[in-house]
């Protein structure tokens, strides 16, 4: 007899896992498949374990800070090893710990390769299954890259493993991985060059903050190199040689690793969609604001697996799968609300954005009163030597509302919280400011700043 759900999930990541707990707990037949280990990109092989890994590159670059005054660096430097070990010790027990809080609940979890056989049948590793409802949220993939040479590429999982880091290491892309990578290993004592197809790398974040970031890791040994794209790559003797195009002009250079930074895709080739009549592309599973599939009602989507709205974010994917599981229990369809989400690329300092870019605001027609300060010198920055930073509000003139923040300072990933919030709470700069805030900290700054 062919096992029946009321729900499966397809993805064990955050998103999968919000969904499975929310619909089980509400007493429907639901189970999990993955072919990874339970936990998804986040907290095995992305947001987690490699914030931790930045943990050591923040303690080198604060005390280089502090030289002179007061902190003696000389012989301070990152044992990469136990590095990685620390980073194990929060990982390794995830699949465990995720797996066992399913099964708690209730949660049939399956392991292994699923794959769509019609509207409401799959197999997994050939065994067959159906259920009612589908939920897809099997996250992204490093994006395909097509020159000679793309295998000898590593990934930001392989990368996060390396059992020592190497020399000379060429980031390829200048988005969010290549740039938090690059940042690490220059504290870690490698010198990393970031490569970017175009003249602008991180495009989703402020251009003022941008450059200013890039001169900060330039200090710290950081190399970018724009317009550059890659023709070819030959490994040879233990190290690689990059033939690359930069700017119309050939040029070559020898790096001990080359880490793939430059994009990921959503992870759906591999599912027989088509055979459930799920129409999907490179950006996702095609679904509706509410996150039902537009060919299969019977599917819905979230997380990167989904075309939606949402910004490619772990909380997004959470509030996503959410929002699918309460959209399939009560036949609803309900919106996910994207107002008020920040993002943030954690550098050092860190770079953060809530609402709209600057230029985009214009092209909306806001008219908008653009406040901008350079904090370097204020004594938030001051007290632990930082000597980059700085921040951009953009005010709606005619509501006194945030429409737009951009940070880039030490602490302003938490600081961007609160102006997400306002945003999300719809408070005008005037109700921010009349917090009172804990003093001297960095969320203190805040009244100044708006």
């Amino acid at each position: 007899m062919v096992p029946g759900y009321d729900l499966m999930v397809i993805g064990a990541g955050m998103a999968g896992v919000a969904a499975a707990n929310k619909c089980a707990s509400a007493g429907w037949r639901v189970a999990i498949v993955d072919a990874l280990p339970y936990g998804g990109t986040c907290a095995l092989r992305g947001c987690d374990p490699k914030k931790i890994l930045r943990r050591g590159a923040e303690i080198i670059d604060s005390a280089r800070l502090m030289r002179g005054n007061g902190i003696d660096d000389a012989d301070l430097s990152i044992n990469w090893a136990d590095l990685i070990k620390h980073k194990h010790g929060f990982t390794d027990p995830v699949p465990a710990s995720i797996e066992n809080g399913l099964a708690g609940n209730g949660v049939d979890t399956l392991h292994g390769h699923a794959r769509f056989t019609g509207p409401n049948t799959l197999t997994v590793d050939g065994s067959p299954y159906e259920a009612a409802h589908f939920l897809v949220a099997t996250g992204a993939r490093p994006r395909p890259l097509a020159f000679p040479g793309h295998e000898h590429l590593v990934d930001s999982t392989q990368f996060m493993d390396l059992p020592e880091l190497p020399a000379r290491i060429l980031f390829v892309g200048g988005g969010f991985i290549s740039f938090e990578f690059a940042h690490i290993a220059a504290r870690a004592g490698s010198t990393p060059v970031i490569l970017n197809r175009g003249p602008r790398p991180l495009k989703e974040f402020d251009p003022d903050l941008v450059e200013l970031l890039i001169s900060r890791g330039a200090d710290a040994g950081i190399e970018l190199r724009r317009s550059t794209t890659i023709t070819a790559i030959e490994k040879s003797d233990g190290s690689y040689l990059v033939e690359m195009d930069r700017s119309g002009r050939p040029e070559t250079g020898e790096f001990d690793l080359v880490v793939h930074g430059a994009g990921r895709v959503p992870e759906l080739a591999g599912l027989g969609l088509d055979a459930a009549g799920v129409e999907w592309d490179e950006h996702g599973v095609r679904v509706a604001a509410h996150l039902q599939s537009t060919t299969n009602p019977a599917f819905y989507a979230a997380g990167d697996a989904a075309n939606t709205a949402g910004m490619p974010l772990t909380p997004v994917a959470v509030f996503e799968g959410k929002v699918a599981a309460s959209n399939m229990l009560k036949a609803t369809t309900t919106v996910p609300d994207y107002a008020g989400v920040p993002t943030a690329v954690f550098t050092i300092p860190e770079l953060t954005r809530v609402g709209m870019l600057e230029q985009d605001a214009r092209d909306h027609g806001v008219d908008i009163d653009m406040r901008y300060r350079d904090t370097s010198g204020w004594y938030s920055n001051y007290r632990i030597g930082e000597t980059t930073a700085a921040t951009k509000i953009l005010i709606d003139r005619s509501t006194d509302r945030i429409v737009g923040a951009h940070l880039l300072g030490p602490g302003y990933g938490e600081l961007i919280n609160f102006l997400g919030l306002a945003m999300k709470l719809d408070l005008t700069t005037r109700q921010l400011k009349s917090m009172t805030a804990a003093y001297p900290s960095v969320g203190s700054d805040l009244g100044s700043i708006l």
